[in-house]
């Protein structure tokens, strides 16, 4: 697995000694990954700079900033990271439903930065990436190739972005400002649906030796950034609202699949609650739910493969949502008709409306399989479910104006928002579940076959490794030799 971002030492000390150049000539100094999974290890120093540092500026003092602990204007720190617990009044269940803020993120907003930061890292220290030569490739559904850019920038490397060209429109004018060269944003046909197209695009552009590409469906990093960084600040969350409810136990973590990135804190929260792990994809295209396909808008999630990084002999649950409701959703949410309604008739606070801010469509589709979980396993108001708000509602308010002239004809009132809530929050249609049995398991793994031993070419023996546990936590073993790797790089380059 060489080229899936696992290296263990320097592969290149004359590319390693050019970067090292490159960053002494910056300044720029590296966070460690434990910095990430715990911010107060961070340098006092460091910590002092960052109040006088832009969160969204080209300044590589943000790479501190890349963790869940930011408060809400991202300049500060906060003990617990910034989440809101959702009740019945508007979830319809008995059982708390606990969503963190992924958009508290430097840069772009959204906490794919993380996972950006996770796989360009390793290659960086180890002399596996040349700034001064590589073209690093970003491909992704949207927001980790922004992650992708962002990093690159700040680190004075050249990043270039694989995106299909359906996506929101403010994806895409985030990256014209943050690209200098038109061919930097790579548009590939389709829109969510459409990885394997993405796919092709970057071998095509991997053919080129100056390019290198950052795949984080097949990047280790990915997965083990998040098993550590996110599972940490989830832990947190949980604990910091267990401590005014202590009866609260952990009952489900629930997290699309994507990249397979996140959903690897709940290998974390599995280990330390015994909390089952719920996958969730789109009900357009149920891929895990019956070997599926088809198009959907769930914007993030991807579908149509099984990612490499994705742990699925540990997964428990599936639950497909329809964008549909993930559409409708947004409406309800984010217009000034939609929250009123929610004031007068489920008398939500101004908080809580406030809240709604933070989710985007994969936010959404997240929180309504959390309350499909509930349903399904009758939980209780003791049975807590932990999920994400991956990014927020700023990248989706062209996605709402479509979904108001093409499902409401244009107008959306009172009446509009009270079907909405009856049929595509609360209501029970347009979600499947499936508890999985190991047969189950197996199924899903090997549909992964298709995509990374016939298409990409990863050897069948490194495919079945996979299947072990075992190998799963021999990865861990990575996170202390990168943040050795790490701290010499800083040293070379005469850091504080």
């Amino acid at each position: 697995m060489s080229s899936l971002g696992l290296e263990r030492e320097v592969v290149d000390e004359a590319v390693l000694a050019r970067t090292i150049a490159h960053f002494a000539e910056t300044g720029t100094t590296l966070p460690r990954l434990s910095e990430l999974a715990d911010p107060t290890t961070i340098p006092a120093t460091v910590r002092r700079q960052l109040g006088s540092v832009d969160p969204d500026a080209v300044d590589a003092h943000n790479l501190f900033r890349v963790h869940w602990h930011n408060s809400d204007d991202r300049r500060g720190l906060v003990d617990v990271p910034r989440h809101v617990v959702l009740a019945e009044e508007l979830t319809g269940v008995a059982a708390p439903i606990i969503v963190v803020f992924g958009d508290r993120f430097p840069l772009i907003a959204a906490h794919k930065v993380l996972a950006a930061y996770g796989c360009l890292i390793p290659r960086l220290v180890t002399g596996s990436f040349d700034p001064a030569r590589h073209r690093a490739i970003w491909p992704s559904t949207g927001n980790y190739c922004r992650g992708g850019v962002a990093i690159s920038s700040v680190l004075g490397c050249r990043g270039v972005a694989v995106l299909p060209e359906g996506m929101s429109a403010e994806r895409f004018e985030w990256l014209a400002r943050w690209t200098n060269d038109p061919s930097d944003v790579v548009r590939t046909p389709g829109t969510e649906s459409n990885v394997k197209e993405i796919y092709d695009r970057c071998a095509e552009l991997a053919a080129d030796p100056d390019n290198l590409v950052f795949n984080q469906f097949c990047e280790f990093g990915n997965h083990l950034v998040h098993w550590l960084v996110t599972g940490r600040a989830f832990e947190r969350v949980f604990e910091a609202v267990r401590a005014e409810r202590p009866e609260l136990v952990l009952s489900g973590f629930v997290c699309a699949t994507g990249s397979a990135g996140t959903i690897a804190a709940g290998d974390h929260l599995k280990e330390r609650y015994g909390t089952p792990i719920v996958a969730v994809e789109a009900l357009q295209c149920p891929t895990m739910l019956c070997n599926g396909f088809g198009e959907h808008n769930i914007q993030g999630i991807g579908d149509k493969h099984i990612p490499l990084i994705h742990n699925v002999m540990n997964t428990d649950v599936v639950v497909a949502i329809s964008d549909r409701s993930t559409d409708a959703l947004n409406v309800l949410f984010n217009s000034d008709v939609g929250r009123t309604w929610l004031a007068n008739e489920r008398g939500l606070s101004g908080e809580l409306l406030h809240a709604m801010g933070h989710f985007g469509l994969s936010s959404l589709c997240n929180v309504l399989a959390a309350i499909e979980l509930a349903k399904h396993w009758l939980l209780s108001a003791d049975q807590a479910i932990l999920t994400v708000a991956t990014d927020g509602a700023a990248m989706y308010a062209s996605e709402m104006e479509k979904t108001v002239a093409a499902r409401f004809d244009g107008r959306f009132d009172a009446d509009a928002a009270a079907a909405v809530f009856a049929d595509d929050l609360v209501g029970t249609g347009d979600r499947e579940l499936l508890v999985l049995t190991d047969r189950d398991r197996d199924r899903i793994f090997n549909l992964g076959y298709f995509t990374w031993v016939e298409q990409q070419g990863v050897e069948l023996a490194d495919f079945e490794a996979r299947r072990d546990q075992e190998f799963w936590l021999g990865l861990r073993e990575l996170v202390p030799l990168w943040d050795g790797l790490i701290d010499r790089f800083n040293r070379a380059t005469g850091a504080p």
